[in-house]
Order: structure tokens, then sequence, then C-alpha cells
């Protein structure tokens, strides 16, 4: 009695901790899946999060009454910021505080530098009228005699003693001579340019009315001018046909188009040639009402944009669209400041970043609104300054903001903000909606992050990677849950037992088998056969279950003495001879079926005469092999839910009168439905997170097209193959994590349907 007591005691002890383990193990289950969720929601969240704008530094200006700013800047780091005013002087100025300076000790608001830019002899009259800015560090200044200078206010960084101090410069690309731009050496009322290091190009708009286009061509490179000599050019002088006025103009970055605004028209001209310049395109926007009319013009990053500001507040994007007729410009966008004051709704200047499609607008009452083109995003609203800004600049890295505004008092301030706008580009209308990009005839489904031009925009639509997920499960879904179900029937209800302790360890040991291999195995061996044996595997789908059924006829009707030869275990045997047959036969018929139907080659004929497009590692390919991945999963959970079958309920429906069909098709599978739901939506978890087979087995091109002979990417390819060139933090970066995100929510619902399901259909075939 006292050994039984204290094994029932022993044994309760241990159930107490075996319960308790369990629990303790299922809640760190759910646990770790509720950090996992809360960590990609975390890296997430910032890409979504709005524009922020705040003033960092403020500035009074010394400067003589009657000068005026025209143009300002900063260096990377926000260090040090310099203005130009119209005499001709460049001021740079500390943004910060420092006791142990390279040079000296300085304080907020010193001046680092201040150099006079006119001192050549060509500039007798001092005095600027207009500074032209361009994609880069090159200002373009222009005096009221008509005389051109290119500057190029530049930073670098001094070190030490592990002390960093930014130190300004400035710099003279061509030379501290005056630039001739009109042959006639006429004053320029309108002026814009562009350069590279080969050909700088001008544009300009003279006093006298002409439209003139100016080209400077190096015989060596124009940067080697900061070397220490001065670069020889050949200067090309043209004058356009042009008969309006002129109140802007902007040449492209790539040299390639000069945009000129006369009212509300604007011209577009042609200047790849180097001796002459065609009108290419005429733009006509359309206005709110006849009231309304174009107050500015910019062009975005890129060289493919140009916005048109109107008077009503409104900017229009446009860029040159694939048509019928030929590329032509059309209006794709219309951003609104959203102001109720429409007297002060006019938009008097846009700025534009330097690398980005954001761009700032500016109003009559000084409202400031921040926009993103592609995502068609307003970022921000507000007021920076309470006075008329005389000069407004974007900081080199996107990040922060300086005005050089008036006040009331007359007094000059120079103003420095930080911007928190990582992520413009990033919203839910880019990601899940059509966009229509720079070049593209039409919106469109994109994903492309990256590209080997400068001016590249990286489309993040996760809607092409997320059908390629669905493509691809689907498809090895179409292969596998037949195979294995079926066999799963034939095997835990039709086989001998001595068979099924043979077959079932076989087939689940397949699961075990590297994905990788089954990839490598796909892309570089069954891709190529495929290809070159295209209407043998056509032939494939209707010869195996041919030869099935033939052989299964053949066996029924087989007279009985012959069947009681062959043991009952081996009987299934027979039919691997007849399926590697059927498998010859539709190898050596490809040739001939190749030639008679498809003129010799089936991928041609799909291409040429149907119109397909044909990838080598294309869905079939995926669907075979990862179908052949998935079986395993499918086949073992299916067996043991049909094996599990209580046999009082098979024999019971054998006894009274039914067949084993009937009773496989009325009580076991019925019986067995949960699990083999449950294997099923087990199987479709594994194939939608399949990351190396549809790696290596597809040419991971996000499309969406449901043809079998076309690839597709997947999320979990697609974060394993850009993930580790992305840089942390980026939008990049984190639209992989969204990626994964939206990869760990398709395998939670699929699992909450298959959980729910299964237990329905368990309540309602628990009774029998």
């Amino acid at each position: 009695m006292t050994t039984l007591i204290s094994s029932n005691r022993s044994r309760g002890v241990k159930n107490s901790l075996a319960r308790w383990f369990i629990t303790l193990g299922g809640i760190s289950v759910l646990f770790t899946l509720v950090l996992i969720f809360l960590y990609l929601l975390y890296v997430v969240k910032p890409v979504f999060e709005s524009a922020e704008i705040e003033n960092n530094v403020n500035i009074s200006l010394q400067l003589v009454n009657s000068e005026k700013v025209l143009a300002t800047g900063v260096d990377e780091l926000q260090e040090v910021a310099y203005q130009i005013n119209d005499a001709g002087t460049i001021n740079f100025y500390h943004l910060k505080s420092s006791t142990k300076g390279v040079n000296k000790a300085f304080n907020l608001g010193d001046v680092a530098l201040s150099q006079s830019l006119l001192e050549s002899d060509d500039f007798a009259e001092k005095k600027i009228t207009s500074i032209v800015d361009s994609f880069s560090e090159n200002k373009l200044i222009h005096t009221v005699a008509g005389k051109t200078l290119l500057v190029a206010p530049s930073f670098f960084a001094s070190y030490e003693k592990d002390i960093r101090e930014i130190i300004p410069q400035v710099n003279y690309p061509l030379g501290q001579d005056a630039l001739i731009i009109d042959e006639q050496e006429m004053p320029l009322s309108k002026l814009s340019f562009a350069m590279n290091d080969e050909l700088i190009v001008f544009v300009g708009f003279t006093e006298d009315n002409r439209l003139i286009k100016t080209t400077y061509i190096a015989e060596d490179d124009f940067g080697s001018s900061n070397d220490g000599y001065d670069v020889e050019y050949e200067t090309v002088f043209q004058e356009i046909d042009f008969e309006h006025h002129v109140d802007e103009v902007h040449v492209t970055p790539d040299l390639n188009l000069a945009f000129i605004r006369s009212d509300s028209t604007v011209y577009v001209y042609d200047l790849n040639e180097e001796y002459d310049a065609e009108l290419k395109a005429t733009i006509t926007p359309t206005l709110k009402n006849s009231d309304t009319y174009l107050t500015s013009m910019a062009l975005l990053s890129g060289s493919s944009s140009v916005l048109l500001g109107d008077s009503s507040g409104r900017v229009s994007q446009w860029f040159e669209v694939a048509t019928d007729n030929g590329r032509q410009f059309k209006q794709i966008r219309t951003f609104e400041t959203d102001n109720d004051n429409k007297l002060s709704n006019a938009i008097t200047a846009i700025h534009t970043e330097r690398f980005r499609k954001s761009f700032y607008t500016m109003t009559n009452s000084g409202l400031v609104n921040v926009f993103y083109t592609t995502s068609d995003a307003h970022l921000w609203q507000g007021q920076l300054v309470n006075a008329a800004t005389e000069a407004f600049a974007i900081a080199p890295r996107s990040n922060g903001l300086i005005t050089v505004s008036k006040d009331s008092a007359n007094n000059i301030n120079l103003q420095t903000f930080s911007v928190t706008n990582e992520h413009p580009e990033v919203t839910w209308q880019a990601l899940w909606q059509e966009v229509w990009y720079e070049g593209y005839p039409e919106p469109d489904y994109v994903w492309q992050s990256t590209s080997g031009s400068d001016d590249f925009e990286g489309k993040f639509s996760l809607v092409p990677i997320s059908f390629g997920t669905v493509k691809a499960a689907l498809y090895a879904m179409l292969f596998a849950v037949p195979i294995a179900l079926t066999a799963a029937i034939y095997t835990a209800y039709f086989m001998t037992p001595a068979m099924r302790k043979k077959v079932k360890p076989t087939i689940e040991m397949m699961e075990a088998l590297p994905t990788v291999i089954l990839g490598f195995l796909a892309g570089l061996w069954l891709a190529p056969i495929m290809e070159e044996y295209l209407p043998a595997i056509f032939l494939l789908f209707f010869f195996l279950p041919l030869a099935t059924l033939i052989t299964a006829f053949a066996w029924h009707n087989l007279p009985n003495e012959w069947k009681e030869k062959i043991p009952e275990t081996l009987a299934p045997l027979l039919l691997i001879p007849v399926l590697v047959l059927a498998i010859y036969l539709a190898f050596s018929l490809s040739g001939v079926l190749e030639s008679t139907l498809f003129q010799g080659d089936m991928r041609q004929y799909l291409t040429n005469d149907l119109g397909i497009d044909f990838d080598q590692r294309n869905a079939l390919v995926v669907g075979l092999a990862m179908g052949f991945a998935v079986i395993p999963t499918i086949f073992s959970m299916a067996e043991d839910a049909i094996f599990s079958v209580p046999s009082h309920l098979t024999s019971g429906s054998l006894a009274l009168g039914a067949t084993q069909w009937q009773t496989l098709a009325k009580v076991v599978l019925l019986t067995a439905s949960p699990g083999i739901f449950s294997a099923v939506m087990m199987g479709l978890g594994r194939a939608v997170g399949e990351t190396m087979i549809v790696l290596m087995a597809t040419g991971n091109t996000p499309i969406l097209d449901w043809s079998i002979f076309q690839g597709m990417r997947t999320l979990a390819a697609n974060i394993a193959v850009e993930m580790p060139e992305s840089e942390v933090g980026s939008s990049h970066y984190r639209i992989l994590f969204l990626a994964a995100f939206v990869l760990f929510i398709f395998t939670f619902i699929f699992n909450t349907i298959a959980e729910f399901v299964r237990q329905r259909l368990r309540e309602k075939y628990s009774s029998m």
C-alpha cells in the first residue's frame, strides 16, 4: 500500500511538471510570435510617419540696407551656411559654436569666410541681378552689365586632434573672368544652364528679346579647372527662333531639353544638336478657370518631369509618355495647396530636391507645402517664417532647409530648419495601387528597387511580389494536392500493412531533403530538360493517368488464378514499369510532335505565333519542384488522419453492405476531413513561405502574369535576394520588413482559416 501511494504521488508530481512545462512552452511560442509581430511593426512604422520641419538656428545678418540676398545654401552637415548678396559678396556663417576650432574658437553666427566674387577687371559694375541655380553646387551669377560668372561654393572637413571643422571655400570652374553668353554681349533678363564634364549649355533671353543658346565644349574635362589650371573650350553661339516674351527658362541636367515659359504656355526645345535647337513640344495646361494663369515652373530631379504652378495654388506634373503618335508630354498629377485664402494662394516659387522627387512650394502669403510626386503625397504644410523670404535652399541631404528673410523692420534673418522626411516615396497608395512612373506609358504595379542610374527612382509596389507568392503556391498545390491526397488514401486504406511500413517512412524521408538541393536541381537540370522536351511534358499529363487507368483495368480483368500467383504486397509495384514506359514514350514522341504541330520548335511557336512569352525558369518548373517538396507534408498528415479513423466505423459500414469505395467516400474521408484539410493548409503554408526553390528555379521577375511559361518573384525570395544589399534604415530596407510582415499575415490568415474549418469539421463529424 505504501508503494502504491508513493507511486501515485510520484506520478502526480510528474503530471504537474509536464502540465506546467507544456503550458510554459505554449505561452513562450505565443509570446515569441507577438514579439516578432511587434518588431516587424517597429521597423515598418517609420515609413508611414508624416514629415516634420522644426526651426534650428536663427542668425541676424549684418548687411548694408541696400543690399539684397539673392542665394543661400548650407553644407551637408549643416554646420556652415552661406549667402550671396547683390553686391557680389559671399559670406559663410558658423551654425554651431566651438571653443576648440581647428583654426580658432568661434561662436554661432560668426563669419567663417567673406569673399568678393567679382574680383576680375571684367566686372566694373559689381551689381548682381540674378543667380541661377542648378542640380549641383554650381551657381551662375549675372550682373546688371550683362557679365556672367560661374562659381561653386564648397566645403571640406579639416581635422586636428580628433576635432572636425568645416572649412568653406569658393571655386571657379571656368575661371574668374567673365563668361560670354551672348555673342552681342547684351544683358540677359532670363538665364538657365546645365553642365557635365564635357559640355555646358546656356539658354537665355536677352533684353532685346532674343532667345539664345550658347554651348561651351571642353577640350579637356571642366572638372580639371579645380586642379589648378583653366580649361580650354570652344564656344558655339546660336539664336533660337522665338517670337514671345520669356518668363522662365530651365535646362534639364542631362542637357537634352530646355523649357521656356511664356505666360501660361511652355515651349520645349530639343538641345541635343550642338548647332540647332528645335521646338519639340508645346505644353498648354488646363487651368482651373479663365482667371487662372501660370506663375512658376521648376524641373524635377531626374530630368524627366516639369512642374507648373498656377495662381490658384495648384501644381501640375508633366512628363513624356509613349503614345501611338510618338512621345508626348502629358499632365500626370495635380497637387493642391489646400489654402482657403485664395488671394494669397498663388504659387510664387517651386523648389525641388536634388536627388529625390520631393518639392516645396511657396505662396504669396509665405505658406510652404511639401509634396512627393510619385506617391502623390502631401507631406507637410505650414509657415516657416513670418516675413518676406528673399532666399530659400534645401540642404544637400534633403534633411534641412535654410531661408533668408527680411522682417518689417528691415532686419535680415538667416534661419535653418531640420527636416524629418526619410521616406516620402512610401504610402499605401504607392505600395498597393497602380503608380504612373516617369517614362512609363501608363500606371502600373512595379517592383524595381535598384538601378545603375543615379537619377533612378525606386519603385516599391508590393502587388507583383505578393501576386508571385500566390502564383507559386497555387501551381505547387495544383501539382502536390492530388498526388499527395490520393497517395495518402491508397496508403492508409488500401495498401497492405507490410508495404505501408516501407512506403510511408520513405515518403516522409523526402521531407528531409534540403530545399536548396531541390531548387538547384530544378533550376540547372529540370528547367533545361523541360525547355528542350516541352511537348513531352504536356504529354505526360495525359500519358501517366492514362497508363494508370489502363493498368488498373487490365489488372481488374485478369483471371483470379493469375492474380493469386502475385503476392498482394508486390501488386502495386507492377505499375512502376508501366509508368516508366509511359515516360519513355512521351519523350520519344516529343520530337515528332514538335516537328508535326509546332514547326520544329514549340518554344518559338509559342513566342512568335501565339505571342506567349517563355522563360526557361518558369511557373511550371516551380510548380513541379515546389510541389515535390510539399507532397511529403500533405501526405504524412493526411495519411495519419485517414489511418486513424476508428476501425469500428469502417467495419460497421462494410457489415451493412457498403462497398469499400462507398465506405471510403461516406465514412472514412468525412471522418478524416479535419486532418486532411489541416494537411492541405499546412502544405499551402509551406508553399507560401518557400524561399530557395523559388529563388533558384525562377527568373525572379516581379510581374503580374498567370502564364505557366513565365516566372515570378515571391515575398520570401525577394527578402532573401535584396535584404543583404539594402541600406539599414532606408525605405528599401523597411519595405522589405513590410514584405516580411505581409508574409507573416498571409501565413497567419491561412493558419487561422485552417483551424476554424478544422474545428467546424470536427464538430460536424465527431458524432460518427
